[in-house]
């Protein structure tokens, strides 16, 4: 990261038409994507299969999972949302910033209705799931491969081993791959945030810097009031819980990708002793449900338009906008730039300026970096508190650690 955005700043884009620019890295950036989104359907698709089918008992303890899952993906996000609105009303980062900086809205009515709740619920399930596949849809691809497995384990005889011993091979093989992969990661993260670095450089600060630092201090104070309490409450093991998510965390925020620290995720989450059928449902079901990061961008961002705007919104709208992005926030991983769709959505509805957003997006690379590793940092953390709530979290010791 250091390296990229030296290479950022010494070689930025408008140094000249001529010569060597950062952007010149993008292949390398978008080629370490894509060696990592290859291997996110073939994973959770063969973890799911092998956690559930494999264990005749877990049928009904994984509906009684997805319940506990549904409850706490709710209240984080709630208190996510509320982080941000206390943070954003105190601070008031939004007084002094001229929204006529803003000039197009790269968002179209028709995506925003696409936000509602039906369409949700559309969303998950697949029409074809090869199509999921391809768009690397982890909810859809997760609900299939769960109906698969639930089908699996009503099915006896030799098929059912053939099916289960080719997954556990696919899951054996895509372990492996992971570590082939994240050898390259250090030169597709330092590509990437000189990439990012050349383009806007570090001035893009300047005129947002105080939303910038707003938001990473409410995603500071969220871990620190909301997380770490679930964590001691949980009696996870903090040393232990970090060694295993200090290298995805980085990945996912130097990428500012979730799919890009998904499967890392996955190894490292079994690895610290949450069992596998509850890793591969919680992290992926996490990405749709349980965005907490986004989730207080969110709010924060609304309420940061509407001060922008001199827009004064009473603490009874305030609430009603966090209701109403504790629902339309759900679902969101199967929308490009999902965030920035449903705040155009909740702005419109509120009669806020839509104008805000394109101000927003000056910066929204920096802040997306932000809420995307808390996203990573709640999902592991949900993982191992459900498996603590089931009794089944075993975490290795001193001696067995992740190792980075």
């Amino acid at each position: 990261m250091a390296v990229g955005v030296a290479v950022g700043l010494l070689f930025p884009d408008s140094g000249g038409p001529g010569g060597f620019h950062a952007s010149d890295l993008q292949i390398l950036s978008t080629l370490f994507l894509r060696m990592i989104k290859v291997m996110v359907v073939p994973l959770v698709f063969g973890m799911l299969v092998v956690g559930i089918a494999g264990h005749g008992d877990d049928l009904a303890r994984m509906g009684k999972l997805a319940l506990r899952a549904f409850v706490y993906f709710e209240v984080v996000t709630a208190l996510a949302l509320g982080v941000g609105l206390l943070v954003v009303n105190v601070v008031r980062p939004g007084r002094g910033v001229d929204l006529g900086e803003a000039t197009t809205l790269p968002v179209t009515p028709p995506t925003i209705a696409a936000l509602s709740v039906t369409g949700m619920l559309e969303r998950l399930i697949p029409e074809s799931v090869v199509d999921a596949a391809v768009r690397n849809d982890t909810l859809q691809v997760t609900l299939f491969a769960i109906a698969f497995a639930v089908a699996l384990a009503g099915v006896g005889g030799p098929g059912k081993r053939v099916m289960l011993s080719f997954c556990e091979s696919l899951n054996d093989v895509m372990l492996r791959f992971v570590g082939f992969v994240m050898a390259c990661a250090p030169v597709g993260i330092g590509a990437a945030i000189a990439v990012t670095v050349g383009h806007s450089g570090l001035g893009v600060l300047a005129h947002l810097g105080v939303l910038v630092a707003t938001l990473y201090g409410a995603l500071i104070l969220f871990g620190l009031t909301v997380l770490l309490p679930i964590a001691l409450v949980s009696r996870v093991p903090l040393r232990q819980f970090w060694r295993a998510t200090r290298e995805p965390w980085l990945v996912a925020f130097s990428t500012a990708s979730s799919e890009a620290a998904l499967p890392l995720a996955l190894r490292n989450m079994e690895r610290l002793g949450v069992p596998r059928r509850i890793v591969s449902f919680i992290l992926p079901a996490g990405y749709s449900f349980n965005m907490d990061g986004t989730s207080l961008y969110l709010s924060l961002a609304a309420v940061f338009v509407a001060q922008a705007a001199g827009i004064d919104l009473p603490l009874s709208t305030q609430l009603l906008l966090l209701g109403t992005l504790l629902i339309t926030s759900k679902g969101m991983a199967a929308v490009p730039r999902v965030s920035i769709l449903v705040l155009a959505g909740a702005l419109a509805q509120f009669g806020l300026p839509l104008q805000g957003v394109a101000v927003i997006l000056g910066v929204d690379v920096l802040m997306d970096m932000g809420r995307t590793s808390v996203n990573l940092l709640g999902n592991c953390l949900a993982a191992v508190v459900m498996a603590r709530w089931e009794g089944s979290f075993t975490p290795v010791g001193d001696e067995l650690a992740v190792q980075s």
